[in-house]
């Protein structure tokens, strides 16, 4: 190391602070001692005191020149390249450059003899930045070239953000500060949500422009930066769920799950990461998206609502007069630091006027800017040939209407083009799918601009500079040309050209983007494959009118995407969509019409899936009655009402009214389709028959399950998804009869199939595996039963989170093998989970709810709560023989419970006397040798020994140990458990609806 290389002053501009940290860190590791100093000429006066202030410092100068330096030949920094080449001879040897820009950089920069950084790679640039400091290096140095943060020049490994704008200028407080608070603010563990901090302002102040800007000049200190459109509710799940891809976690259909893997993810993650959330203006609705963990969170909106959800907020002004005058020289180098004072002057530093105004200004070289200014100083909108919105404020629309009507008149192709655009979603216009269009979709003069690459290219080029919107680039379809791939159009002005297009104009717009959309419907939302496309059309129904629309293509492909959204578990989003679209559909064309038909099965659907199970059954009822009242009702659609309506009802818990409602529909489909064994008769015969096991019919259930599985073997082969679902439903049944080995035997089978046909992860391989978990615990194997359970567990919680009724069913299930096993303290938390998301979800008096509080008094009782176990035994046994009448298993079982709480607390006579009447229900409702019946007969007989009935007790005891001996086996544990004096217990069971 040389004697002047001990110390090195490291200059750089804000937006190459990682540049300068990594060169810091890199100097320091070799020895050589450091000092950052940020540069910012918008506020210093080009003297070169300040420059030879610098070179007082010991040791070097390091000049960082980025795209910065490249504006030496402009306005005020001409002066400052005049004070570097008076400065630099007398100083030449204290004085290094290193250039971290792609760019050719100007005279008075390229003097200083940079030696480029960029696009060298990582070990290189080590090496010529430590010889630019003046460290003399060989082999055998000892500097550690992998150590420390990661090469500038190397994206973070996730990450999503689009390129860096160069045009960016200014906002370093701001930057700073958000900086500061992030660090400041950073979650010290995994349990702990980062504090994010939220950029607000106006529209179009440059919120986005900051949190880019923020993302790209402190990559280096991230491992992962992903960027997620926030617009929308549902955008920002989708662009979170895709976040779970990229990390390698996660899997299901749902995006619930995909989300809650990639926070899990992030949480235990030890790597830096940011995810920034822009333009989110809906914080109730986005604040469970926040992840928690050793990262940062930032946030764009319009909202200071986010404070009530920890945000720190940091207002973003408007421009200083500096930075206007700046980013419009940068924007047009060809007005004067005096036009774009005036510029600025008259739009009142507002951003998105300035980039507006200089685009058009670069676009049309000729036009004197002072009378441009002045014109838009005084200009009123109603004499531009544009009608006025009579939203914006007259700055708006004075710049925007001569935009437009400049385009109108020298590039009429681009204008049209414009108004296209603008009835899609302005946050994602879909360049491809137009570049894809059919001819025929479009107006013949845009079908030809579109037929011709360069011309549509530069068409996009044209409305880019002059109206700002920003383009991004990708590699065309034949991987020869780039070609544009996105665009981005303010959502201020993408209102703004939408209201001053015609009636006319808006009709034919409306038309074209809604085929554009018809074309792009890959006409099957169930398959996976093409689920990215139906949340890319998405945003755009609504601006492009598809939901207003009276067409059948664009119904059906509304429908389309509802669709998807139910597949995808966003139920809130597709109710949404589905209202919007009925509002207009049935004014349009009727309540009975087939589209408008299908539209309210959604709705209905979407609200049962939402819990709002009232609401689905009004609208079910209502549908159901117009369709039986029209003469001419198609038979499908009335027996899909119907269908539709007994779904509801079951999840109500009204069993009963949904098996006359399934029975009528079956004898209607075998009426009108003429056989019992075609596919939709039997879809409805398999719901009626899960509706009689709801009802506790179990062996009048199992006769109809093996029918319709003899059927659809038939129909469709052994190894088709239906098939394997019968089969599980005939094994679900068996082993509620108590038909153990039986079930297990089916099960087993049915479990590998369902591996092999649909894989093992898919969602019904899940319900199988689940099923062989519950069989194999009641033939006594709990390991096997809780390791299966406890994966399949964790699969749905993962894919459908802890509310989903998948969820609540397997948790419910789960608490129980874990009381079994021994394991109280978790059971109970489990439990007692379950049963408060069963009451808040479908009420107090819902039997799923009663049933989970019936689990919850049996842990109770074996932790030692008898008096608390009493009170919930007798609350669950009324409740559920009030609701589902007192011969039901679910009641039966609820009373055997009630007998050991009565028990347990002393009162041997009133377990005798409700075992009793219980015990004699349950022979006559599930049989003698069920197992709800051998539960009660041995209660009964420890109740009638601890009442000193011993005869009774000892004779009732033997019978029923002969009985259970014949049926399991000596060596099963049920049998070792009755013969050891333990008291059965009944547990409830929620069934797949």
């Amino acid at each position: 190391m040389t004697e002047d290389s001990d110390h090195v002053t490291v200059v750089f501009a804000g937006q190459s602070e990682s540049w300068a940290k990594w060169v810091e860190e890199e100097c320091e590791t070799a020895g050589i001692a450091t000092n950052l100093v940020r540069w910012d000429p918008l506020r210093k006066p080009p003297e070169g005191r300040a420059l030879t202030d610098l070179l007082a410092a010991p040791g070097r100068v390091l000049l960082v020149l980025d795209d910065w330096y490249l504006r030496f030949d402009a306005g005020r920094y001409r002066a400052w390249a005049d004070v570097l080449r008076q400065v630099l001879p007398a100083h030449r040897a204290q004085i290094a450059a290193i250039s971290v820009t792609p760019h050719s950089l100007p005279e008075a920069a390229r003097e200083l003899d940079p030696v480029g950084l960029y696009g060298v790679g990582r070990e290189e640039a080590k090496q010529r930045l430590l010889t630019a400091c003046g460290l003399v290096l060989d082999q055998h140095s000892g500097v550690d070239l992998d150590r420390g943060l990661r090469f500038p020049d190397e994206p973070p490994p996730v990450s999503n953000v689009e390129r860096r704008n160069r045009r960016f200028t200014g906002r370093r407080q701001v930057l700073d500060r958000v900086h500061r608070l992030l660090n400041d603010r950073t979650a010290p563990a995994a349990q702990t949500a980062p504090a994010p901090v939220a950029v607000h302002g106006a529209g179009g102040i440059g919120k986005t422009e900051v949190a880019r800007e923020y993302a790209h000049r402190y990559a280096g200190e991230y491992d992962a930066i992903w960027w997620i459109r926030a617009h929308t509710p549902l955008m920002a799940r989708e662009d979170f769920a895709a976040l779970a891809k990229e990390l390698r976690t996660g899997d299901g259909d749902e995006l619930r799950g995909l989300i809650a893997a990639a926070q899990r993810r992030l949480a235990a993650s030890r790597q830096r990461w940011l995810i920034v959330f822009d333009g989110a203006d809906s914080p109730d609705e986005l604040a469970g998206l926040l992840p928690r963990g050793p990262g940062h969170v930032l946030i764009t909106t319009r909202d200071t609502s986010w404070s009530s959800h920890g945000a720190e907020l940091v207002e973003l002004p408007r421009f200083e007069r500096e930075e206007s005058i700046a980013f419009a020289c940068r924007r047009a180098p060809r007005i004067t630091e005096e036009d774009a004072d005036r510029l600025a002057d008259v739009v009142e530093d507002l951003p998105i006027l300035i980039d507006q105004m200089a685009a058009w200004l670069e676009a049309y070289p000729l036009t004197d800017v002072a009378r441009y200014v002045q014109d838009i100083r005084e200009g009123d909108p109603n004499i531009l040939d544009v009608m006025p919105s009579g939203g914006e404020a007259q700055r708006f629309q004075a710049v925007w209407s001569t935009t437009l009507n400049t385009l109108g008149e020298d590039a009429p192709q681009a204008h049209e083009l414009l108004k296209l655009l603008a009835h899609f979603s302005a946050d994602t216009v879909p360049v491809r799918l137009l570049r894809s269009a059919r001819a025929s979709d479009l107006p013949s003069h845009l079908a030809r601009l579109v037929s011709e690459p360069s011309n549509w290219n530069s068409a996009l080029r044209r409305l880019s500079e002059t109206t700002s919107m920003r383009l991004e680039y990708e590699t065309g379809p034949q991987d020869d040309i780039l070609t544009v791939g996105t665009l981005r159009m303010h959502r201020l002005f993408h209102r703004f050209v939408r209201s001053t297009l015609s009636a006319r104009d808006r009709k034919q717009a409306s038309e074209t983007a809604c085929r554009v959309l018809v074309a792009a419907d890959p006409r099957d939302p169930t398959s996976p494959r093409h689920w990215q496309r139906y949340a890319d059309l998405i945003p755009h129904l609504e601006p492009s009118g598809a939901l207003e629309s009276a067409d059948e293509d664009v119904r059906s492909l509304v429908l389309n995407c509802v669709e998807y959204l139910r597949m995808r578990g966003e139920y809130g989003d597709g109710w949404t969509i589905t209202r919007k679209a009925l509002d207009h559909w049935r004014a349009d064309s009727g309540p009975t019409d087939r589209t408008v038909l299908v539209a309210t099965h959604q709705y209905a659907n979407m609200l049962r899936r939402l819990g709002r199970y009232a609401d689905a059954e009004g609208v079910g009822r209502d549908i159901l009655d117009r369709l039986s009242a029209d003469p001419d009702v198609q038979d499908i659609e009335l027996l899909r009402a119907m269908n539709g309506l007994g779904g509801t009802l079951t999840a109500l818990g009204r069993y009963d009214e949904a098996r006359s409602l399934y029975e009528d529909a079956t004898a209607r489909a075998v009426r009108r389709l003429g056989d019992s064994t075609v596919p939709r008769t039997l879809a409805i015969r398999s719901n009626l028959a899960q509706a009689i096991a709801l009802q506790g019919r179990y062996a009048e259930s199992l006769d109809q399950h093996r029918a319709i599985l003899e059927a659809r073997v038939g129909l469709l082969g052994p190894r088709n998804a239906l098939t394997l679902l019968s089969a599980l439903y005939t094994a679900w049944t068996l082993r509620l009869l108590g038909r153990y080995r039986e079930a297990l035997v089916i099960q087993e089978r049915n479990t590998w199939l369902h591996g092999q046909v649909l894989d093992r992860e898919h969602s019904q391989t899940l319900q199988a595996q689940h099923n062989l978990a519950l069989c194999r615990r009641r033939e006594g194997d709990l390991e096997y039963a809780h390791a299966m359970m406890r994966r399949v567990r964790d699969k749905v919680t993962g894919r459908r989170g802890g509310h989903h009724p998948e969820t609540l069913l397997i948790s419910t299930d789960y608490a129980m093998l874990l009381r079994e096993m021994g394991r109280f303290d978790e059971a109970l938390e489990i439990a007692e989970s379950t049963a408060r998301l069963y009451a808040t979800q479908l009420g107090e008096d819902h039997p799923y709810a009663i049933g989970s509080r019936a689990n919850r008094g049996v842990v109770l009782r074996d932790l030692g709560y008898h008096s608390s176990a009493l009170a919930i035994g007798e609350e669950t046994t009324e409740g559920m023989a009030r609701v589902l009448g007192e011969d039901h298993p679910w009641s039966i079982g609820c009373a055997l419970n009630a007998t050991a709480a009565r028990a347990a607390t002393g009162d041997p006579q009133g377990a005798v006397d409700l075992g009793r009447a219980a015990l004699g229900r349950a022979r006559v409702g599930v049989g003698l040798g069920h197992a709800l019946t051998v539960g009660l007969e041995v209660g009964l007989a420890l109740d009638l020994r601890a009442a000193g009935r011993t005869e009774e007790a000892a004779k009732l005891a033997e019978e029923t140990l002969g009985r259970l001996v014949a049926s399991l086996g000596r060596t099963h544990r049920t049998v070792r458990a009755v013969a050891a004096g333990e008291r059965p217990y009944w547990d409830f069971e929620p069934q797949p609806i």
